[in-house]
């Protein structure tokens, strides 16, 4: 029922009043964190309410500003309230300032807003903004209609990697269709000829948050327009709560500079902004206990959540994604592991075969050669078939050795066949060309001067 008489009235004075013409909207000194349009968000802000201070430069030389405080707080999931109050720049001729005795008057303004929609990733709000109080030198402290906002704001947010871009837009009344009138027209003392009623316009924005500063929460970027110019700002973390705002509003306007003060002349933006985090509730039967899990304070418990665990749960988050991925490593390394096990088994395998082969060809050639001295004596004794029986059996052992093949030619030339006998001898000449003692026989027979005796002495 409040409500609706507050819009009954407001709307009075809309319809039935001549005002001057507003000072200005103050750079982020409205609820949000853009410089001039309102913003609306899925979750509900951290903080237990945010303050500071704006100061605009519109001239250095003579110095000419217009300055702001402001106070915000959510009194629950969907509704937000705001104070600002601020006094205008000089609204006198540059050349003018030093000498002129306008005081511009103070505003106190408040500003409401309520959320009306959220879904995934975007939200809705409506809101009044600029209920503005002046404190005229002349009149004392009356309300300005003109000033009134009413708005509403769709907002989404997408993340793209470490960044993270808000996006706001919608249309509003009051501040966001301001007439192009001078403001230091609209302050004479007599009224001016405004026109009955309002107008009004359209308003966006983009809200940017870098992985720049991670520590603090990063740094933003904000660009908007906001239905009379383009507007753009730098937020600066100077800890997790405290943020130094930078900027320039109206840059299309930056040229004019220097000239007179009016309502879309470009100034240059100073802001700290101090934000109180919430406390957060303890563990059920355990006094003073944090809660582990960030997660469970949503819902019923989320105006206990501060800042601190919000940046608590991203860095637990991301620890949990650098988790994952050492986890996929330990599996890749595992796998590499497994596989140079199954390699190392393989290559135990071989070298045992080949220590095996080893023995084995040592042992056939020790038995090839007692089968080769047995040989020798059955040789010597005359016995050349018994000679030539262990040589065969040398032979199967081992049918690599040359000396072998030398005594299996020298047992054919003692039985009276020097055919075979030469052909174990090239045999054995193959297998070892260094075989001299074979050279020489094969030298001998062919020259036809070979002796059995010469020879027999040969092969002891």
């Amino acid at each position: 029922m409040f409500l609706k008489n507050l819009i009954k009235v407001i709307f009075f004075f809309i319809c039935f009043n001549n005002l001057v013409l507003p000072i200005t909207r103050v750079s982020f000194t409205h609820p949000g964190y853009m410089m001039k349009i309102p913003t609306t968000f899925i979750a509900r802000s951290p903080y237990l309410f945010t303050s500071g201070f704006t100061t605009e430069v519109h001239n250095f030389a003579p110095f000419n500003t217009t300055k702001g405080v402001f106070f915000n707080i959510d009194f629950s999931d969907r509704f937000t309230f705001g104070f600002s109050s601020g006094q205008g720049a000089d609204t006198s001729a540059v050349e003018k300032i030093l000498s002129s005795t306008y005081i511009p008057p103070v505003e106190f303004g408040f500003h409401t807003q309520y959320k009306v929609f959220v879904r995934q990733d975007m939200s809705v709000s409506i809101g009044l903004h600029d209920i503005i109080f002046e404190n005229d030198a002349n009149e004392g402290l009356r309300l300005d209609p003109k000033q009134l906002s009413f708005f509403a704001a769709v907002g989404s947010v997408k993340d793209f990697g470490e960044y993270t871009a808000r996006t706001f837009m919608g249309f509003g009344t009051g501040g966001f269709s301001i007439n192009p009138e001078s403001i230091a027209n609209s302050t004479s003392s007599t009224d001016t000829s405004l026109s009955q009623g309002f107008n009004a316009g359209v308003f966006a924005g983009v809200y940017l948050n870098t992985p720049l500063m991670p520590k603090w929460g990063g740094l933003d970027f904000v660009g908007e327009f906001d239905g009379t110019g383009i507007n753009v700002g730098l937020r600066i973390p100077l800890t997790s709560d405290y943020r130094l705002g930078l900027g320039f509003t109206h840059i299309e306007n930056l040229p004019e500079f220097s000239n007179k003060y009016s309502e879309k002349h470009p100034g240059i933006v100073f802001n700290f902004t101090m934000a109180i985090p919430k406390t957060a509730p303890s563990l059920p039967g355990i006094p003073g206990a944090p809660s582990p899990l960030p997660d469970r304070l949503i819902g019923k418990n989320n105006s206990f959540m501060d800042s601190t665990l919000i940046a608590a749960d991203g860095a637990v988050s991301s620890l949990r994604d650098s988790l994952k991925l050492s986890r996929h490593q330990v599996k890749n390394l595992s796998t590499q592991v497994s596989l140079l096990k199954q390699k190392s088994v393989s290559l135990s395998d071989s070298v045992y075969s080949l220590n095996l082969d080893k023995n084995i060809s040592q042992k056939n050639i020790n038995m090839a050669m007692r089968h080769l001295s047995r040989s020798l004596r059955y040789f010597h004794s005359g016995d050349y078939r018994e000679a030539l029986q262990e040589v065969e059996t040398a032979l199967d052992l081992n049918p690599n050795l040359a000396l072998a093949y030398a005594r299996r030619g020298s047992i054919y030339y003692q039985l009276g066949d020097p055919q075979r006998a030469t052909i174990n001898w090239n045999l054995a000449l193959q297998m070892d060309p260094e075989y001299d003692d074979v050279r020489n026989i094969l030298k001998a027979l062919h020259e036809n001067r070979l002796k059995t005796t010469s020879f027999s002495r040969r092969e002891k």
